[in-house]
């Protein structure tokens, strides 16, 4: 299993780069057999959503994922404190989630297509150094 970081949801959920104390968080979460699925409409073929639990040392975090079935790669779509408004009601009844979830997915494809993003097999390597996809 992989884990996955499109550069734009990248720069979104972090900034320029992964804080250092969140790469293990991100490692822990990692595990689809842990996470909660979450029951969604119209996602890409093959995949479905997943939420984790983690804590950090800034606190409690929810971490969604995209799950792709064949394969078993992770796609981090979120990193949120759980009181975050996203973060405090990860579902598609909270209106600020469904609007999220459109634009990250939006974002995703975007990304994969000219192959921005980042690859990681237990997402605890060093970040990315800037190149022509982190400068857009």
């Amino acid at each position: 299993m992989r884990v996955l970081l499109s550069a734009q949801i990248r720069r979104r959920e972090f900034g320029k780069s992964i804080p250092a104390e969140d790469l293990p968080v991100i490692a822990r979460s990692a595990r689809a057999a842990l996470a909660v699925p979450i029951a969604a409409k119209g996602l890409p073929t093959g995949t479905r959503l997943l939420k984790a639990y983690a804590t950090s040392p800034r606190g409690a975090k929810r971490v969604v994922y995209l799950l792709v079935l064949d394969g078993g790669d992770l796609f981090l779509l979120f990193y949120r404190g759980k009181d975050d408004p996203l973060g405090r009601n990860v579902s598609l009844s909270n209106p600020v989630f469904r609007k999220a979830l459109d634009s990250h997915l939006s974002l995703l494809e975007a990304d994969i297509a000219p192959g921005r993003h980042r690859t990681s097999d237990n997402a605890v390597d060093t970040p990315p150094t800037a190149g022509p996809a982190d400068d857009q």
